[in-house]
């Protein structure tokens, strides 16, 4: 039997000081191999490589993982600043539409740290460069320094809305998760539902409304250590479940 292929949005580095390259952490690509067995592609931020449509219908479904680069303040009517941090105008060019696309067809989609802000981005919301500056918020940056086991261990917990999606698949309304973002949801977008919240009061869950298929993200990063955490592993299977046209809750 054909596993189902997904596309797992790379980001573009420079390597040997001057070689442009476009990649993603194994991390990803393990998760969907374990979790989902299904096959990975990597899809380059590079917008004249590929149209929203012509992606679609090679991939069973896509995740739009965690970057360094945050999603430029123009798509969402701000003005940039120092805070917003670096950009990757190409990768925006990318995620923002074939978010929309997979939506309006029924494409299974999984959002990851800056693909959760993609996601809120591409319907309308806004975001905030910075939350650790607003009053009573916490530090979600990951730590400067250690190990890399260090950088993505457990930060804090979050509670997840009675009866929504997160609490279905999680079969639980609370999760201990990791932290490593400095950005966060300002304002939510059009059917975006905010589902899930850190005790700062900071969203850490969203789907989409009235999607037609399987439409999450998560400000965390499960990918990490997927098949071994309590959290992360029931949303891999879900995800799965829904590559194969099945019902993820």
């Amino acid at each position: 039997m054909v596993r189902p292929l997904v596309g797992i949005v790379g980001n573009y580095y420079i390597v040997n000081d001057d070689y442009p390259v476009q990649a993603s952490g194994e991390m990803n690509i393990e998760a969907v191999s374990e979790m989902c067995d299904a096959v990975s592609v990597i899809i380059p931020s590079l917008p004249k490589n590929a149209k929203s449509e012509e992606l679609a219908k090679i991939c069973d479904g896509f995740v739009f993982t965690g970057g360094r680069p945050n999603v430029h303040p123009k798509f969402y009517g701000h003005q940039e600043t120092v805070a917003h941090g670096m950009f990757d105008l190409n990768r925006d060019a990318v995620t923002l539409p074939l978010i929309k696309h997979c939506v309006e067809i029924g494409k299974p989609i999984l959002g990851i740290c800056r693909g959760f802000q993609e996601f809120n981005v591409a319907f309308g919301g806004t975001l905030h460069p910075e939350i650790r500056e607003l009053e009573g918020r916490m530090n979600h940056r990951m730590p400067i320094d250690g190990t890399l086991e260090e950088k993505f261990s457990i930060r804090h917990s979050i509670e997840f809305l009675e009866d929504g999606p997160f609490s279905k698949v999680l079969k639980a309304s609370r999760g201990m998760v990791n932290s490593l973002h400095g950005q966060g949801i300002d304002e939510s977008g059009n059917q975006i539902v905010l589902d899930g919240f850190a005790s700062d009061g900071t969203a850490e869950a969203l789907y989409i409304r009235d999607a037609k298929a399987f439409s999450l993200a998560v400000q965390w990063h499960p990918e990490w250590n997927a098949k071994n955490d309590p959290v992360s592993a029931p949303i891999f299977e879900a995800f799965s479940r829904a590559l194969r046209g099945k019902n993820f809750i």
